[in-house]
């Protein structure tokens, strides 16, 4: 490694670091995406052959840590039970071993990595397979992934699926439709990261004028259009498949004077 310049060889090390892998492994992912760092990792974790070992002892241990205690009282002593999943008790000692909030997005990245069926929930082939697609048998390698994940976000393409995970990941179980409030939350802190001028105006509207719950396909046709229609609306197509609450929304915009009309900026582009 000695032949690379200082820059190639901090990506280097900062690529193992992160990822386990040896310094040949770092070598070839970086010399195949040009020394771009991000496109690195995704050469590495698209080819499951070049993911480290996980040891299934390990990440048994791991599981054990975060599963879930139930209290059962019973004078004079208070007795336990386990259960086999990971809950909301779990999760907040995982967010603490991993120095994050509770409500930080890398956790959403995280469910969808372990194809999450519920928020707040990990059953143990959730988070042991999760673990093993990441290539992680430790807290010391869960933490040096986070970075990883995070930088996941700035892909369109995952950050589209992880959008589309979290309406599943988010609603109640049995329902169809997510409770308003909490797509409220997750559309706020979704589009804290690909940053949509309209959003907070959107939440405003709804809670004014729908006060319902959010069904999957305006969940998905909303991401559609925060991408692709511009902040005058010039390109919006009326007669469009557009969900009825987004042709609302249009109108609500022009209604209130909140659409920029002389202003022919494609905010789409500036995310």
């Amino acid at each position: 490694m000695h032949k690379l310049g200082r820059g190639n060889r901090d990506k280097v090390q900062q690529f193992m670091a992160i990822t386990g892998a040896s310094e040949k492994v770092a070598l070839q992912a970086l010399k195949a995406s040009d020394w771009h760092l991000e496109g690195a990792f995704d050469v590495f974790y698209s080819q499951p052959q070049v993911k480290p070992y996980t040891d299934t002892r390990h990440l048994e241990e791991l599981y054990n840590r975060y599963k879930g205690k139930l209290y059962l009282h019973s004078h004079p002593f208070t007795f336990y039970s386990y259960v086999d999943m990971i809950l909301v008790d779990g999760i907040t000692l995982l967010c603490n071993d991993l120095q994050v909030e509770p409500q930080d997005i890398v956790m959403l990245v995280v469910s969808w990595h372990m194809k999450a069926a519920t928020m707040c929930e990990f059953s143990k082939q959730e988070f042991v397979g999760g673990l093993q697609a990441l290539g992680v048998d430790s807290l010391e390698k869960f933490r040096e992934r986070i970075p990883f994940m995070r930088s996941e976000l700035k892909d369109d393409q995952k950050f589209r699926e992880i959008y589309n995970f979290a309406f599943g990941w988010a609603k109640e179980k049995g329902q169809k439709s997510l409770a308003l409030d909490t797509a409220i939350g997750m559309w706020q802190l979704l589009f804290a990261e690909k940053q949509w001028p309209l959003v907070d105006h959107w939440c405003q509207f709804l809670q004014a004028r729908h006060n319902k719950a959010i069904s999957r396909d305006t969940w998905s046709q909303l991401l559609e259009f925060a991408r692709t229609v511009d902040l005058t609306l010039s390109n919006y197509d009326a007669e469009g498949a557009w969900p009825y609450l987004i042709d609302e929304f249009v109108e609500y915009l022009i209604e209130n004077g909140i659409i920029q009309t002389g202003n022919s900026t494609d905010w789409s582009q500036r995310r």
